[in-house]
């Protein structure tokens, strides 16, 4: 079965503008209608990191799921983070976003990628005692603009220690807009075999016209989770090309319904979930 997440969260933090609380409820709740395996909900970091998302503790309070199918998943940058996300029982994801580029990962989370596996462990073993489980955003992971060193070798060596620390699920992030239908291909079919007990993901970025060699190479490769965000809102602030950003769902839900696979998602509130994306974005995106 092919998995669908939807990243409301990551195509709004970007937006200069914030988005009242009320208004991204509405959002939210409309999103809980379609039957996402996933929906990356909100992040529990600084404010002053990211404002967008200072309200993620009202949106979880006040958000039903009473009716929704979908798993919440919220970003944690810490061991606090981790505290935060699991006050609330309707959250089933800690997500971490772990890079394998050292010098992104200083510039992230103000911590080496050696310090990054022990806020690992501690976020897994919150979320093993609150019913949860930690998912991991492997950064940077088809390439970085820093030189760090950069194959498959690498990937594998992290990928390694966090599976001792108890992860099963990791998505490699192409968190610059580089990746290719060649590295795409090149580490989902090294590490899937690799790592059988590991569900990995895709969250790729990519333009108007390379989405579908994207999604291809990392569905013949054996992916079968898969992040995107309507419309392709989101996603890229470091691309060298201003049209890269986020997967759009659409094109994902498009790409497998050519296959013949039963995403089972309901495509009436899709739809209406599409509308409210175009009015909300266009709403508070960056008028110049």
């Amino acid at each position: 079965m092919i998995k669908i997440i939807e990243c409301p969260r990551d195509a709004m933090q970007g937006l200069k503008h914030f988005i009242p609380t009320d208004e991204k409820l509405e959002y939210l709740q409309q999103l809980l209608k379609v039957g996402f395996e996933t929906i990356d909900i909100g992040s529990f970091v600084s404010a002053k990191a990211i404002p967008q998302m200072a309200d993620t503790h009202e949106v979880m309070r006040r958000l039903d799921t009473a009716e929704t199918r979908s798993k919440l998943l919220t970003i944690v940058a810490n061991r606090r983070g981790a505290e935060e996300a699991c006050q609330h029982e309707s959250i089933h994801y800690l997500g971490y976003p772990f890079s394998v580029s050292e010098t992104f990962q200083l510039r992230n989370t103000n911590a080496t990628i050696e310090e990054s596996l022990g806020r690992v462990a501690e976020i897994q073993d919150l979320a093993q005692r609150h019913g949860k489980e930690a998912l991991i955003y492997l950064s940077m992971g088809f390439g970085n603009p820093y030189g760090d060193v950069w194959n498959v070798e690498t990937v594998s060596r992290w990928v390694n220690h966090l599976v001792q620390v108890g992860i099963k699920t990791m998505s490699l992030s192409d968190t610059i807009g580089v990746s290719t239908p060649e590295s795409i291909d090149y580490l989902f079919s090294n590490l899937i075999p690799k790592y059988p007990q590991i569900e990995f993901g895709a969250h790729l970025h990519t333009t108007p016209f390379t989405w579908r060699e994207k999604i291809q190479a990392a569905q013949l490769a054996g992916c079968k989770r898969y992040d995107g965000a309507i419309k392709g809102y989101g996603g890229c602030p470091m691309a060298k090309d201003d049209l890269t950003g986020n997967m759009p769902t659409e094109n994902l839900i498009y790409f497998f319904d050519e296959l013949g696979d039963n995403l089972d998602l309901d495509r009436k509130e899709f739809n209406k979930a599409m509308n409210k994306a175009t009015l909300l974005f266009d709403k508070y995106a960056d008028k110049h």
